[in-house]
């Protein structure tokens, strides 16, 4: 979940404080938000970063704070593709525009499949050349690696949501004739040639995600069955868990368009984990605990991303312990454990 909070690709206090909540919460692993493989590739100018070196030494700080709490540190890497040179949310959410220009923040050249604009009003992305697909890849390849020194445990790799790879497996962004572009098996060439470069450097032992996109066909995108192939074949590559994700191909002009699509990354796990023989991650409108703990245990999914919902109660997962456990507080962090059982123990007395 962007913070668009960095400042060229840095991360900060900010993002040390909003991931190590969650884990200080008790959740299992916690992802950090997209880091950019390269410059070119942010939404935003606050996008965090991995195209850099430099951008090591931060992220690491915030691995090993993640570790320390007992979760296992993540983070996803993305490219925005032609999503590029947004505003920040709070600001709009459109193409960059004057106020932005205004204080440094110009437009830069978008790269996509296609030379589609993600919005009438939006500015012309540049058809990716051969040059391009592989600067692209080795980028992933070299931010793979940056994340194996910064620590994370886990990788997940942003094949949805719109950006670039997503793109190529979309029938409504990628209207190339060459390799990469044609039926559902070409366009999947360019998105599987990342994900097996990056399994080459990622360590075996370490679990590889990768966000897939979930069927929105009525939208004029791929259906169910090409993600479950899609899934087969990442699966065949090395990549260990599927996290579901609907939407993002087009601009949903309604919420309650968007909500529907959400609701469909929860409901197509199971098709994937069965389709595909291969571990899901159900995310979505999960609000409840009991109704996270029956995804699990009727096998629709082998994981469950909070997402939102963390953001809105960073105690989620110490809350679901105890309503399912009642364990009381002994899973809680020490520093606060003890002072809600002394609490507690007020009241009932």
């Amino acid at each position: 979940m962007r913070q668009y909070s960095a400042e060229n690709g840095f991360a900060n206090d900010w993002h040390l404080v909003n991931y190590g909540k969650f884990a200080q919460a008790g959740a299992g692993m916690v992802v950090v938000e997209t880091a950019a493989v390269e410059a070119r590739g942010r939404i935003t100018y606050g996008d965090l970063g991995i195209w850099s070196n430099e951008h090591v030494a931060l992220l690491a700080r915030i691995a090993s704070f993640i570790r320390e709490q007992g979760a296992v540190p993540a983070i996803q890497l993305g490219h925005a593709g032609r999503m590029s040179g947004m505003q920040r949310p709070w600001e709009g959410g459109g193409a960059l525009g004057e106020a932005q220009i205004a204080r440094g923040e110009a437009p830069w050249q978008g790269l996509a499949p296609s030379a589609i604009p993600f919005a009438p009003e939006w500015p012309v992305p540049l058809t990716m050349t051969n040059v391009h697909l592989e600067e692209v890849a080795a980028a992933w390849e070299a931010a793979a690696r940056r994340a194996i020194r910064a620590g994370f445990d886990a990788l997940e790799l942003h094949c949805a949501s719109g950006y670039l790879l997503h793109e190529f497996l979309s029938p409504t962004t990628n209207l190339r004739s060459d390799a990469y572009g044609g039926d559902a098996r070409r366009r999947m060439t360019y998105p599987l040639h990342v994900v097996k470069r990056v399994r080459a450097v990622w360590p075996p032992g370490k679990p590889l995600l990768c966000r897939v996109p979930v069927a929105d066909d009525s939208d004029g995108d791929a259906g169910i069955e090409e993600s479950i192939e899609f899934s087969r074949e990442i699966k065949s590559l090395g990549v260990d868990v599927i996290a579901c994700s609907a939407g993002g191909i087009r601009r949903y002009p309604t919420s309650s368009k968007r909500s529907r699509s959400v609701a469909a990354g929860v409901s197509c796990a199971a098709q994937i984990r069965n389709g595909a023989h291969v571990s899901t991650m159900a995310e979505g409108s999960v609000f409840d605990a009991q109704l996270a703990e029956d995804i699990l245990a009727s096998a629709h999914a082998d994981l469950i991303g909070i997402a939102n919902e963390a953001v809105f109660n960073p105690n989620w997962p110490l809350h679901a312990r105890g309503a399912l456990e009642s364990d009381g507080f002994d899973e809680w962090p020490r520093q606060y454990g003890w002072r809600l059982e002394k609490q507690a123990f007020a009241r009932e007395s």
